[in-house]
């Protein structure tokens, strides 16, 4: 099986191409810049494209020749979950650079979409629920989503929508929960800043999302929208402390010192259910 992935040196696409490899996958690896890719453990194992698959001018059927699946995770502006340009842009280039794979004969697609699809609602958070998304972002991957159910009525190919939810590990953006509190560690802080720490979320380590975005993309008989997530809401304070006790840190938590998010419910998770379902003996093991 030859998969194209794009954003191959972001944070889950290092390690869905590793993932990938371990299974037996040829790959093709796309991202905008050669340097930061060249630096990771498996670019000599790969076919690596330097490309960005937003500009109009890239040929995107020769990027897709001999390719038997997408997996298509480049999504610029993040941790911006506000900007406008998610709709301006991202949403309309992305539509455009799939709608071209799938006419040059890419039969599988799978997309990394997000929690945010499902908005403000609280609660675990299944895949049959309506989405309201409160944010560009979530409007805008829920948009393309729409998007391209709407184009399989015209040229058929199967998509898996994988809806991530939080996910930490090496790569992570450097100021997000987890990161920040190694960093204030490992510079010997006496105190570490963040919220009540009261809300309660789905965490999930990368390589074990990227495990099971490999072993859905080997489903290939899978059409339809799956969460990416543990199923096991912990309150983040937990995480926290769990990360602490894991570095034998004494680092103190300052606990509110940050407001909560105003675009997350308090309490919601993924419905895990379906993943379960579909990964099977593998998940299990």
């Amino acid at each position: 099986m030859t998969v194209l992935v794009t954003g191959a040196s972001g944070f889950v696409g290092r390690h869905l191409v590793a993932a990938l490899l371990a299974r037996g996958c040829q790959v093709r690896a796309v991202a905008r810049r050669q340097a930061p890719a060249r630096a990771l453990p498996w670019f000599d194992r790969v076919g690596f494209v330097a490309a960005d698959i937003h500009d109009p001018r890239t040929d995107v059927a020769a990027l897709c020749e001999g390719v038997d699946a997408l997996v298509h995770l480049a999504w610029p502006g993040l941790p911006n979950y506000q900007g406008l340009f998610h709709l301006e842009h991202n949403l309309m280039a992305d539509y455009r650079f799939i709608k071209h794979a799938v006419e040059a004969g890419v039969g599988q697609v799978q997309v990394t979409g997000t929690c945010f699809e499902y908005g403000m609602q609280s609660g675990p958070l299944s895949e049959t629920l309506e989405c309201r998304p409160a944010n560009a972002y979530g409007l805008a991957k829920h948009s393309l989503h729409l998007f391209l159910d709407t184009l399989r009525q015209q040229v058929p190919f199967t998509l898996q929508w994988a809806r991530l939810f939080y996910l930490h590990g090496e790569g992570q953006n450097p100021n997000s929960l987890l990161a920040a509190l190694d960093r204030a560690i490992d510079a010997g802080q006496a105190q570490f800043d963040m919220s009540a720490g009261e809300q309660l979320r789905d965490f999930l380590p990368v390589e074990t999302a990227t495990a099971h975005l490999a072993t859905l993309l080997q489903r290939r008989d899978f059409s339809g929208v799956v969460n990416i997530c543990s199923g096991q809401p912990i309150a983040v304070r937990s995480l926290v402390e769990r990360q602490r006790a894991a570095r034998d840190s004494r680092i103190a938590l300052n606990l509110g010192h940050y407001p909560y998010p105003a675009h997350e419910p308090m309490a919601f998770w993924g419905d895990a259910r379906r993943l379960h379902a579909l990964l099977g003996a593998e998940h299990e093991a």
